[in-house]
C-alpha cells in the first residue's frame, strides 16, 4: 500500500499577520534611518533632490516587497529622516528651506500608485517635479507656469503639439488622469498595447479640488509612453493647478 503524505501543517503568522508583511513593516521604519545615516558624509556637497531621489528608492522597493501601509509608512519615516539629518538645521526636525520643504513633501507623497512617479531610476523625472514645484512656489504669474509645463509635456510624452485652455470644459475627447490612465467615452485606452488615441487627449488641472482648465496634447503617431512618464505628466499638470488657485485664478465645476 502506497504511503499517504500528508502537507506539512503551514505556521501561522504571529499576530495574524504574514511575516512578509512584518518584515516589510520593521524595513519601512528602519530602512531610511540607516539609509539617512550612511548619507550624512554627503549632505553638504549632494543637492538635496538627489539624496531625497536615494530614498525614495528605499520607499519603492518596500512597497514592492510589502502593503500599502508598508510604503506609506516608508515614505513618512523617509521624510522625517531626511529632514532631520540631510536638511539645515541638521540633527533638528526644523526645514529651513522651501526647497527642502517640496523635497519632504515628494518624500510623503511617493506611496501608492503614486510611487511609479518616480520608479526613480530615472533621476529626471523626479528633477523635472522638483523644478517644477520651485517654479510653482517662486512664479509671480501661474502664466509662466503653465507654459514651463506645456514644454515639458510636449518633450516628456513626445507630443506632436500641446496648448492649455483655462475654463469650461468642452466635448468630451480622451483624458488623460491623475494616474497615468487614459479613458475615453468608450472606456479604459490600453496605451501600453495600442500607442496613444489618434485625437487630442485632455489633461486636466485641478488645485485645491476645483477645475482650473486642461491641457490639450496632440499626441505623435507611433509613439508609446511608459506609465511613469505619464504619470509624471499628471503630477506637474496637478502643480499648475496648484499655481492658479494660489493666484486666485476662476474655477469651474468639472463635469
Amino acid at each position: 500500500m502506497a504511503a499517504i503524505t500528508l502537507p506539512r501543517p503551514t505556521r501561522p503568522a504571529r499576530f495574524g499577520i504574514p511575516l512578509r508583511d512584518t518584515l516589510a513593516l520593521v524595513a519601512a521604519v528602519a530602512g531610511p534611518l540607516a539609509v539617512a545615516g550612511l548619507l550624512v558624509p554627503f549632505r553638504t556637497h549632494v543637492a538635496g533632490a538627489n539624496l531625497a531621489l536615494i530614498l525614495v528608492v528605499v520607499v519603492v522597493a518596500v512597497a514592492a516587497n510589502g502593503h500599502r501601509g508598508a510604503g506609506a509608512l516608508a515614505a513618512l519615516s523617509s521624510a522625517i529622516w531626511f529632514d532631520f539629518f540631510l536638511t539645515r538645521p541638521y540633527e533638528h526636525f526644523t526645514i529651513s528651506s522651501s526647497d527642502d520643504i517640496t523635497t519632504a513633501a515628494l518624500l510623503l507623497a511617493a506611496r501608492a500608485r503614486h510611487l511609479k512617479v518616480v520608479t526613480v531610476t530615472d533621476a529626471g523625472h523626479l528633477a523635472l517635479i522638483h523644478e517644477t514645484a520651485q517654479l510653482a512656489q517662486r512664479a509671480t504669474s501661474a502664466d509662466a507656469v503653465v507654459e514651463h509645463v506645456r514644454r515639458e509635456l510636449t518633450g516628456l510624452l513626445h507630443l506632436d503639439g500641446c496648448r492649455f485652455e483655462y475654463g469650461s470644459l468642452l466635448g468630451h475627447p480622451p483624458q488623460l488622469g491623475q494616474d497615468g490612465e487614459v479613458t475615453t467615452a468608450h472606456g479604459r485606452w490600453d496605451v501600453e498595447r495600442r500607442g496613444w488615441p489618434q485625437a487630442e487627449i485632455e489633461l486636466r488641472t485641478v488645485g485645491n479640488g476645483h477645475y482650473y482648465g486642461r491641457f490639450m496634447l496632440r499626441p505623435g503617431s507611433g509613439v508609446v509612453v511608459p506609465l511613469q512618464a505619464r504619470l509624471v505628466a499628471g503630477t506637474i499638470a496637478g502643480q499648475v493647478g496648484a499655481a492658479l488657485a494660489d493666484v486666485g485664478a476662476g474655477a469651474v465645476t468639472e463635469n
